[in-house]
């Protein structure tokens, strides 16, 4: 097995890019999901009730994050950092989780609030916020940006062509967000994988990876399915205790960097 392909997401819901290689970090692949959108009561913003930010392409150009928003144009992202602690601070929230950030400059929020048709603003975690894996899942204190619960997400290029082999139309691998596509293995094969090495990577599998309606959200025209496909078939065989599966959450046990076309190596366990 080997690495089919690598995304990051600079900015959670917007577009992702793909990458030939990533660096990691703390936090997980570095640059990824630091950015996230939220509203006036401080809380996220996603595809799940504007799929039209699928459509808000990101770069990454000598480390800055630039957005390029439809019909308003493309706009570097910068923390406000000598207003922290000032009004450049603010708590923000991220599923059930109150985390520090810091506010982004206005232009480009004031930019996608004009595509949104609602008041939104861009934040960023910085290296002084910290905010804690699920501890259900894993005992270290361990740490993770504004991903939905952990730095990454593994997915499988035989369980993409297994499902498409049931719908009418294929979807592509960009509809589930992964960090890390695997190619070589059989179809769900991932549900059973503890522990892999990635090159010189050690990762371990901490969580199955439950979706949700952003999966029906077409990365091309920003518009959910009308029939919410994918997630209607796999809830019809991949409905767990864990909710209905495609992929599985990781963390990495050090910084190092990944690459397209590195061996992966199942380990098993004892």
């Amino acid at each position: 097995m080997k690495v089919h392909s690598l995304f990051v997401y600079p900015v959670k819901s917007l577009s992702g890019i793909e990458v030939s290689s990533f660096d990691t970090d703390d936090f997980g692949p570095v640059a990824d999901r630091r950015w996230m959108i939220v509203d006036d009561d401080r809380r996220f913003v996603t595809q799940r009730e504007h799929p039209e930010l699928a459509m808000v392409a990101t770069a990454l150009e000598r480390g800055n994050v630039i957005v390029d928003i439809p019909g308003e144009g493309a706009f570097p992202l910068m923390a406000i950092d000598d207003m922290a602690g000032a009004d450049g601070e603010v708590r923000v929230l991220v599923w059930r989780d109150w985390v520090k950030a810091v506010i982004g400059q206005p232009e480009a929020s004031e930019a996608l609030s004009r595509f949104c048709g609602k008041s939104v603003r861009f934040v960023y975690m910085p290296d002084s916020s910290f905010r804690r894996v699920d501890a259900g899942r894993v005992d270290e204190y361990r740490r993770v940006g504004f991903a939905d619960g952990f730095p990454f997400l593994i997915t499988n290029m035989a369980s993409l062509s297994e499902l498409n082999g049931r719908l009418d139309a294929p979807v592509e691998m960009r509809r589930f967000r992964p960090n890390i596509v695997v190619e070589g293995a059989k179809p769900w094969d991932e549900d059973s994988w503890q522990q892999l090495t990635i090159g010189d990577n050690s990762l371990s599998i901490v969580k199955p990876c439950s979706r949700c309606v952003m999966t029906t959200v077409d990365p091309a025209t920003g518009k959910k399915d009308a029939a919410l496909q994918p997630l209607r078939t796999l809830s019809g065989y991949r409905r767990t205790p864990d909710g209905v599966i495609f992929g599985q959450n990781a963390i990495h046990e050090s910084p190092g960097i990944i690459r397209v076309g590195d061996p992966v190596t199942i380990n098993k366990s004892e």
